[in-house]
Formats: structure tokens, C-alpha cells, sequence
């Protein structure tokens, strides 16, 4: 009896080992965003954070939630196979909002050994005859 026991215990050891072996992980290449000084007339500015599955199991994208309404993320749907990429568009919109610096974050859950990753972007809105030139969005922080 003793001896089906520890049989027993080993063989759900075993299959527990297994199982933790094989998961998912996410590595963005940038996770804070500058979307620089625009005027309120471009508000509508947008940026793609990139990301890898760097682990051994398919990667699914739960949900990505932007801290305001203003700022909207769109995301790989399919599960995303172990070495592939995937991408999150952000679009920020910021016609109508209050003018001057912001910073937004954008909460991502994943089936992954990371299950919560935070990405932000922030920029600086202006209005009124101040001239802008226009710019791209910029790095200015990657994961550690």
C-alpha cells in the first residue's frame, strides 16, 4: 500500500513538473512611449508597442485596458506561437481634453509567467496659435 502511495505522489509530481515547464512569456521591446508636443487640431496620435513570446507555449492576450477613454488599445487576438511577434496599437485622442502634459498606461494580462504588464504614453497637447512641428513617437523607456 505504501509502495502505490509514493508510485502515486511521484507520477502526480512528475506530471505537475511537466506541465509548469511549458508556458508562455511576454517581452515587449519598448514599454513607455513619448508621443512628443502636437496641437489639439492632431490630437488623434497613435503608437505600436511590439512585443515577442519568448516562452515554450502559445501566448494569449487576455485583455488591454487603458487607464482613460481617451486612449484606446487594439491587440493581437490569436494566441501568439512561441519565437512569434505580436503588436498593440495604441491611439490616444485628445480633441476636446484638457491641454498640457499627460501620461496614460495601458494594463496588459496574458496567460504568461508575467499575467500583468504595464505600458505608457505620455506626451504634450497644446492649443491655441502656438506652433507645433510635427514628430514621431519616441523611446523613451525599455523593459528591464
Amino acid at each position: 500500500m505504501k509502495k502505490i502511495l509514493f508510485i502515486m505522489v511521484m507520477l502526480c509530481g512528475s506530471f505537475m513538473m511537466a506541465h509548469a515547464q511549458k508556458q508562455a512569456e511576454i517581452k515587449f521591446d519598448v514599454v513607455k512611449v513619448d508621443l512628443g508636443k502636437f496641437h489639439e487640431n492632431d490630437g488623434v496620435q497613435k503608437c505600436t508597442f511590439t512585443f515577442k513570446n519568448v516562452g515554450n507555449a502559445p501566448l494569449v492576450i487576455n485583455q488591454a485596458v487603458a487607464s482613460c477613454g481617451c486612449t484606446v488599445p487594439t491587440y493581437t487576438k490569436e494566441p501568439v506561437a512561441p519565437g512569434q511577434s505580436g503588436k498593440i496599437d495604441v491611439t490616444y485622442n485628445g480633441k476636446g481634453k484638457f491641454p498640457g502634459s499627460f501620461k496614460k498606461t495601458i494594463t496588459v494580462r496574458t496567460n504568461g509567467k508575467t499575467e500583468m504588464t504595464r505600458l505608457y504614453i505620455t506626451g504634450n497637447m497644446v492649443t491655441g496659435d502656438e506652433k507645433v512641428t510635427p514628430s514621431k513617437p519616441r523611446v523613451i523607456a525599455t523593459p528591464d
